[in-house]
Parts: C-alpha cells; structure tokens; sequence
C-alpha cells in the first residue's frame, strides 16, 4: 500500500532513531545486511546514502531496500537522488545545500517526503518556507562521514532553530551513545546516526540501544 505524504510525515514524526546507511562505513559488511539488522531493532526510519554507485547498481539497490522496508512498515529515504527515490518508490528524498533546489523536487516529486540539511537558522527556515517536508540540523558534533569535513555547529543550534519549525527535524553528525543526552536535551527528538550503528561490532544491539536511550531521554526532557 503506498501511503500519502501527510501519512508518512507522521510516520516520520514518531521515529526516534534515523539510520543512515553507506556501505563503506559499514565495516566489511552490505547495505542490506545493515539494513535487516536495523529493521529487525526496530529501527523505521532508514536513509540509503551511497553517492559513488553507478545510476543502474543505485536503483537496483533501492529497490531490494524497497520491498525490505515495506515489509517491516519502514519509512525508507533515498539521498540526494529525486530520479531513483521516484523510480524506486522510496519514501522520501534527502537534499544538501547544493543538491536539487527543494522546490523544483516538489513540483517533480509532489508525494515524496523530502528532506534538506540545514547548517544555521537561515538555512532551515528557508527550507521549511521552500516547502520540506522535514529539516536536519546539524553536524551537531565533528564527524568524518562527510567527504568535505566541515565544522560542527554544536547542540546548542538545536534549541536555536527547534522553536521556530513548524515541520519534523533531525539532528545529526557524530551522534553517540555518550553524547547522546546532549542533543536531547536541547530539545531534539529524532536521532540521525551513521558510524554509531553501522560501524558498531554488533549493528542490531547498538541500534537497539541507541532507540531505548532516546526513549527513556525523551521522558526525562519533556515538560
């Protein structure tokens, strides 16, 4: 069953950890093993990222993580690429600040989620202006899962942009376990992670840790 934009928004909304999967950080292991073993923690908020996949291996890939994610009612989000999230019936696209403008995937994509990076204030309010679906903030901390590192913006941002949206955001960039009450405390709700699970020795058990400590966080941080 395809569901709506306005169903998968809230979907979206009720995740508490955000995967995003590249193989190379995976530590030997596929997407798809890493996939089934976030899936099978419960994980259903999962983003396919690999920028160096020729268009035919991308698309082939997304679909196998297409009818996983269905399977387990998972919301699943293609990077970068409106084409191959549109072609693979993902969910959602996520875009960078140099990506396609988030308006022009709108008016290609009218029923997918889409995503946008947001650095600074500026930047997430104009893309909930242009019409994102949802915002991440971030990197909260220094992460070298980027290829152009850039510097973190702290959490602190998160408490600076959180009150002005009116959308879902993400926070993101060198998320872990023990820095992890940093971020919620701040106010973040959703926490997007790449290394902390994809490159932990056991992915389902970090996965399933990281859900359970923003949980019981969550609890403690709401007024």
């Amino acid at each position: 069953m395809t569901m709506s934009r306005s169903m998968l928004s809230q979907k979206l909304s009720s995740a508490d950890l955000y995967v995003v999967i590249t193989e190379s950080f995976c530590a030997g292991r596929s997407s798809l093993e890493t996939l089934e073993n976030c899936l099978a923690a419960g994980v259903r908020l999962v983003q396919l990222r690999e920028k160096h996949l020729d268009d035919g291996a991308l698309f082939a890939l997304a679909r196998e993580w297409r009818a996983r994610t269905r399977a387990a009612d998972a919301v699943f989000i293609v990077d970068d690429r409106v084409d191959i999230a549109l072609a693979a019936d993902a969910d959602g696209v996520h875009l960078g600040q140099s990506d396609l403008p988030i308006a022009v995937a709108r008016e290609l994509a009218p029923e997918l989620l889409i995503g946008a990076s947001s650095h600074t204030p500026d930047e997430a309010m104009a893309a909930q202006e242009a019409g994102a679906d949802y915002v991440n903030i971030g990197p909260v901390f220094p992460t070298r899962t980027k290829e152009t590192p850039m510097g973190h913006v702290g959490p602190e941002l998160i408490s600076d942009i959180a009150p002005r949206l009116r959308i879902p955001f993400t926070c993101m960039g060198g998320i872990k376990l023990d820095n992890l009450s940093a971020v919620m405390e701040q106010g973040a709700q959703i926490a997007a992670v790449v290394t902390a699970v994809t490159a932990a020795e056991d992915q389902r058990a970090a996965a399933q840790e990281l859900r359970t400590r923003i949980l019981e966080l969550r609890t403690v941080n709401t007024p």
